[in-house]
């Protein structure tokens, strides 16, 4: 006689609200990358842009992995094959489909040829076809790695989590900030087959962002004890969350003022690797959590950030698109990017994003294979 499966745990509107979250937090590092070229940008406005929303890409970590664990049995034996068929379907063909259509579509755009096969196939390992697609790549291979995430949430308490933060600290500012390291990437000869998976090792590298990874897989476990400390804690986790993000703008101020950093170096530096910005991350993802999961904000709210949620997958993968053509028209029209017409930028291109993406996910009911291609939906059997 078979047991019956143990019934699945409510759904968590705040993943969903994270996800949008984040999906906006990304737009605006790549509205801010587009300002910064304005050698008069206000460093404010670059620090809103720019070193605020530094949570965006590994928040994503942390709910990614709270989702795989949610409804995951450590008890029970882990089926890889299964898991990794469906997470190569959500992920790894849009993350295909969209690298060659962007290959196509730039090449097309600044009359540059299709990549040769074996050039196709580095750009396609490292996540280079465009600058938001490297986030695809770590998350398939943190996928790949999904057993042994498992066996080390299995182990994992308190205390190790604190070793494991001194770890992910100490190996991100060896990455970012080692003189010697840095010195001896960029020494190697332009055609060292090492130089290139050293260059781009944030693009593959899990390991620069593990410990938000586990994080989230090691509080989804224990999901009912999390619940209860959010609860009472929300204006603990408040006081994390600014003093976070006063440490992480501190830093950045104190690069311009003190040290006589440009915006563009000092955001450079104050980013998400750094121990302030590790800490922030941490922060976020608790301090988002917290709120979506208890609503301390108006209840009308909820449908703004439901579709920003649903359709951040889609906005993500197609904003640039967006910004190319905006940033066009700008320029071809004399408009210069000051700091009004960098606010209007970011909510024309955020705009414009979720209005593409619900317009394919309409016509993708009509036409499944575009939902399949571009956001990995497929037509419920």
């Amino acid at each position: 006689m078979q047991t019956a499966s143990p019934p699945r745990k409510p759904r968590l509107a705040a993943i969903e609200y994270i996800r949008g979250i984040s999906m906006m937090g990304v737009i605006g590092i790549h509205i801010g990358s587009q300002y910064i070229m304005n050698p008069a940008a206000n460093i404010h406005l670059v620090a809103l842009f720019e070193t605020f929303t530094r949570f965006s890409v590994p928040i994503f970590f942390f709910i990614s992995a709270f989702g795989l664990f949610y409804n995951l049995n450590l008890n029970e034996p882990f089926n890889f094959w299964k898991f990794t068929k469906r997470r190569l379907k959500t992920v790894l063909i849009p993350y295909l489909a969209w690298s060659l259509f962007y290959l196509y579509h730039d090449g097309l755009l600044y009359g540059v040829d299709f990549p040769d096969p074996l050039h196709l196939l580095s750009i396609l390992f490292f996540g280079n076809a465009k600058y938001q697609l490297y986030f695809m790549v770590i998350l398939l291979w943190f996928y790949l790695l999904m057993p042994l995430w498992i066996a080390m949430v299995r182990r994992l308490t308190i205390p190790r989590l604190g070793w494991l933060l001194a770890l992910q600290i100490a190996f991100d500012y060896w990455s970012s900030f080692s003189t010697s390291f840095n010195i001896y990437v960029y020494g190697l000869p332009d055609d060292s087959i090492l130089k290139p998976f050293l260059l781009y090792r944030l693009n593959y590298w899990v390991l620069h962002y593990f410990f938000i990874f586990l994080l989230g897989g090691y509080l989804s476990v224990h999901s009912a004890r999390f619940m209860e400390f959010m609860k009472s804690h929300l204006h603990g986790l408040t006081c994390f969350f600014f003093f976070t993000l006063g440490g992480l703008m501190t830093y950045y101020y104190e690069k311009i003022y003190f040290d006589g950093y440009t915006a563009l170096e000092a955001i450079n530096t104050a980013h998400q690797l750094c121990p302030w910005g590790i800490l922030y991350t941490i922060a976020a993802s608790l301090f988002f959590f917290a709120v979506f999961t208890y609503q301390s904000y108006p209840q009308s709210w909820n449908s703004l950030l439901h579709i920003l949620g649903k359709h951040s997958y889609f906005a993500y993968l197609a904003h640039p698109l967006f910004i190319t053509y905006i940033g066009l028209w700008l320029q071809n029209t004399g408009h210069l990017m000051t700091a009004p017409v960098v606010i209007a930028f970011y909510f024309a291109t955020l705009l414009l994003s979720i209005l593409a993406a619900i317009a394919c996910r309409q016509l993708g009911t009509y036409v499944p294979i575009i939902n399949k291609l571009t956001i990995g939906v497929y037509p419920k059997k």
